[in-house]
């Protein structure tokens, strides 16, 4: 079908993020989509130490090319302090400019503890993934207290999330089939 990045917009241990990208990529795995996770835990952020732009890095090339070698990226995102981790935005920092999301599908899941599911960290990302010239798929899914609306066994615990995420999950899978 197409090969799809599920980033984990965070580095932080053990995060809901992780738990919610992991819950995602059955989602897609059951329905044939090529689908990986790639975590923010992972980047190697002491490799872009003093910012050293426009360098060979080959720790940052290693962590960046399984990604850009996918069809489509779909992105959790945590809210911290009102917008989304700073090591996202480092991570798209040292990707190739101003290629790296020309033309590329993306979807957007925000997760939070609080009422909002981290609708404007999601936001102020989509900016970001927009002026990279992304396709930025329209429906997005805000999950809100997290902790009290998931089970690892059972997914999201309200009707109505799980609802909006079957439906951006299929949505998603159909627009990146027609912006093949």
């Amino acid at each position: 079908m197409f090969k799809l990045a599920i980033i984990v917009g965070t580095d932080r241990p053990n995060s809901k993020s992780q738990v919610m990208a992991k819950y995602v990529h059955e989602l897609y795995s059951e329905r044939g989509v090529d689908a990986q996770v790639f975590s923010m835990a992972d980047f190697p952020l002491g490799s872009v130490i003093g910012g050293p732009y426009g360098k060979n890095l080959p720790e940052i090339e290693a962590f960046r090319e399984p990604i850009l070698a996918c069809n489509a990226l779909l992105f959790v995102i945590p809210e911290y302090n009102g917008s989304f981790p700073g090591v996202l935005k480092v991570f798209i920092d040292y990707l190739p400019f101003p290629d790296a999301f020309v033309a590329t599908p993306i979807a957007y899941i925000g997760i939070s503890a609080g009422a909002f599911g981290s609708l404007r960290a999601v936001e102020q990302f989509q900016m970001v993934a927009n002026y990279r010239n992304a396709l930025s798929y329209p429906e997005r899914v805000f999950v809100s207290r997290f902790s009290k609306n998931f089970s690892t066994d059972l997914g999201l615990t309200v009707p109505l999330e799980q609802e909006l995420l079957l439906n951006q999950t299929n949505g998603f899978i159909d627009f990146v089939k027609r912006m093949q």
